[in-house]
């Protein structure tokens, strides 16, 4: 039988290598990235979708960061992410692709929505202020896949998973999200004799996070078995405080040292936690996981594949 040709942008990312592996056994799956074609430039994205000729395009390029990231870069996290979005889906719906599926964020619901997260809520309050314009960035372009969907009938579907973390996760203290930026902090401290890991904001805020390779799982799923354009929650259904994060993995890493939480700094959104009812209902998936299996595996790889490269 022919396989489907599987374009997946961003592909040789974090989570694009896990999907593109989970993909392999189904199709014929092409990864792109920025240097096959920068997806901000329309002509280019025009180009790379006319000599892949996709049945099913997974978007997952972003311009992304932690909290510190995105203080520093709001016009270009909202730039980037709707010009790459913008050119991608409207390019599929003229060359009509098969299938579109985008990942948005977590970071697009209020900042004070109810907890767990329920996909309905979304347009119930401003994002929290930090990570407004990349979560205002997703939810527009989630909206735009909702809206060719009513007018033109095209077959987008928008996931919405939480914080991931995993193997093959970026650990650039410049833009890392909270857990490899923690792994860092404590191989740093280890390696520096077991000094103090100083962590931003006060601990109390609360995280959902989701293993890359489950999140490649729920990707698969949904373009085997999902054909709505309606959001859909993607993670765990559990939460933990970042100063429970930190000790498990102060814990796991074997650091001696203190941990100092520095108030000055933000929190970010005070919880984190997503009504997951949806992605089973609709396409049969659930995270498989175990936290701690997948923090100690994620410490491996970086113990020995980051640290040596």
């Amino acid at each position: 039988m022919h396989k489907p040709k599987i374009l997946v942008t961003g592909g040789r990312g974090f989570l694009g290598k896990a999907v593109c592996k989970e993909l392999e056994p189904l199709a014929q799956v092409i990864s792109a990235g920025r240097d096959e074609a920068d997806l901000r430039c329309h002509d280019q994205t025009s180009d790379i979708l006319d000599y892949i000729d996709p049945d099913i395009i997974v978007h997952l390029a972003a311009t992304v960061g932690g909290i510190g990231a995105n203080k520093e870069n709001p016009g270009k996290f909202i730039e980037e992410n709707l010009i790459m979005g913008y050119n991608i889906i409207k390019l599929a719906k003229e060359k009509n692709v098969k299938k579109f599926v985008m990942l948005g964020t977590v970071c697009s619901y209020p900042k004070h929505c109810p907890v767990p997260f329920k996909e309905e809520d979304l347009w119930n309050g401003y994002p929290e202020e930090t990570n407004a314009p990349y979560g205002i960035a997703k939810k527009t372009l989630m909206q735009m896949i909702q809206s060719y969907h009513k007018q033109y009938g095209f077959k987008g579907i928008n996931l919405i998973p939480v914080n991931m973390y995993g193997p093959n996760d970026n650990f650039n203290p410049s833009s890392s999200h909270v857990i490899p930026a923690l792994i860092l902090k404590f191989q740093q401290a280890i390696d520096n004799g077991h000094e103090a890991v100083e962590i931003w904001g006060t601990g109390h805020a609360s995280r959902e996070f989701l293993y890359v390779d489950d999140c490649a799982k729920a990707i698969k799923l949904a373009i085997l078995d999902y054909d709505k354009p309606d959001p859909v929650n993607i993670g765990t259904g559990k939460e933990i405080t970042i100063a429970e994060l930190a000790q498990n993995i102060q814990k796991i890493m074997g650091h001696k040292g203190s941990i100092v939480y520095n108030k000055d700094y933000p929190d970010g959104q005070p919880r984190r936690c997503l009504d997951t009812s949806k992605a089973k209902e609709c396409f049969g998936f659930e995270a498989t996981t175990d936290f701690d299996v997948g923090l100690t595996q994620t410490i491996e790889w970086f113990r020995n594949d980051y640290s040596n490269s």
